[in-house]
């Protein structure tokens, strides 16, 4: 577990380089004393681990830019790849002041040792041929103008690139089943183009979506909260509805998507557990994700590495043996 005295972590993403793994996360001062502001005071951290379990805090590597700028208000969640050119690219959600934090923009910040990012822009925004496919900001429909969480990964079929990311569709009946996973596609990292969201429909909100494939199937985990379920999705739910972690199936990156069926991968009604990540480590898979409550108090730590499992239709299930010691065990030999 990655725990901060004097800060709150919520969202993550990881990669590995030569053996040693990178987290970087959200991360706000616990000074603020309301966990509520966390999200307008918000700047990336760095922690780096052999295991996956015991980590080394190594600061501060991302804030927002200085007044006037797409990222001044805000820098939130991301991830990391490593390009031809053999540089780090980092695609991070960024917010502005002169929008009051409601118009969100990708940026693109690049590095060559993982700590010292340098911000090459803006990578993607709401314009272009395929610009009325996400909603903008309508007050009376939603809190925001969804374009965060990039997720990226090679295209499986060509030598570009696909991000995936948290979006809004203007075109559903019902508010609570605008939530969308988007996409967009690059050749180099440098250059994207808007294509139409990938999938819409369950839910008002689908945060930090990461797609990976696993037994030659597709898998977007992704999390949600209680109030967001559609109407439609309440009736075919087996339960309560629940906040956390859940996932669609796909034969295909690009769809089509669905969701899973059954009950969430990871829910409770408090929402214990959030934003979840999948890697691939000592040969298996693993969930990591936030921490976010514990009797009713907001936590802000990262949890320690669960093991994903795939049943032979296909549905995902966490390891109930305890993931520490399966994953200490595996680094060690």
């Amino acid at each position: 577990m990655l725990e901060l005295a004097d800060k709150w972590i919520w969202d993550s993403w990881y990669v590995e380089d030569q053996g040693l793994w990178h987290a970087f996360f959200l991360q706000a001062d616990r000074a603020l004393g309301d966990p509520e502001q966390r999200h307008w005071h918000v700047s990336h951290g760095h922690a780096t681990s052999t295991d996956l379990v015991h980590w080394s805090y190594q600061g501060t590597v991302l804030a927002p830019s200085p007044t006037p700028a797409f990222d001044d208000c805000s820098v939130w969640t991301g991830s990391v790849v490593k390009g031809d050119d053999n540089l780090w690219h980092l695609f991070y959600t960024g917010t502005s002041h002169a929008e009051n934090g409601l118009h969100q923009r990708i940026g693109h910040a690049t590095s060559t040792n993982l700590h010292d990012w340098h911000k090459q822009g803006l990578a993607l925004e709401r314009r272009g041929p395929n610009a009325e496919c996400y909603e903008p900001h309508l007050p009376e429909r939603w809190k925001d103008e969804s374009m965060r969480d990039p997720w990226v990964i090679r295209d499986p079929e060509g030598d570009g690139w696909l991000m995936f990311f948290t979006a809004r569709s203007p075109f559903a009946d019902d508010t609570l089943a605008a939530g969308a996973i988007g996409l967009a596609r690059s050749p180099d990292l440098y250059q994207w183009s808007l294509e139409p969201p990938v999938f819409v429909g369950g839910f008002g909100e689908i945060e930090v979506p990461t797609v990976f494939e696993k037994n030659g199937r597709w898998y977007c985990l992704f999390c949600t909260s209680a109030p967001y379920w559609s109407a439609a999705y309440r009736e075919t739910y087996p339960g309560e509805p629940v906040s956390g972690i859940h996932y669609l199936m796909a034969d295909h990156p690009l769809g089509p998507w669905r969701i899973a069926e059954g009950h969430f991968l990871d829910g409770t009604p408090h929402c214990d557990r959030y934003a979840p990540r999948w890697l691939h480590a000592n040969g298996r898979d693993w969930l990591m994700s936030c921490l976010m409550q514990k009797n009713g108090e907001f936590q802000g730590v990262l949890t320690d590495p669960v093991e994903l499992q795939a049943g032979p239709d296909g549905r995902l299930e966490l390891r109930a043996l305890p993931a520490r010691t399966a994953v200490e065990e595996t680094a060690n030999g």
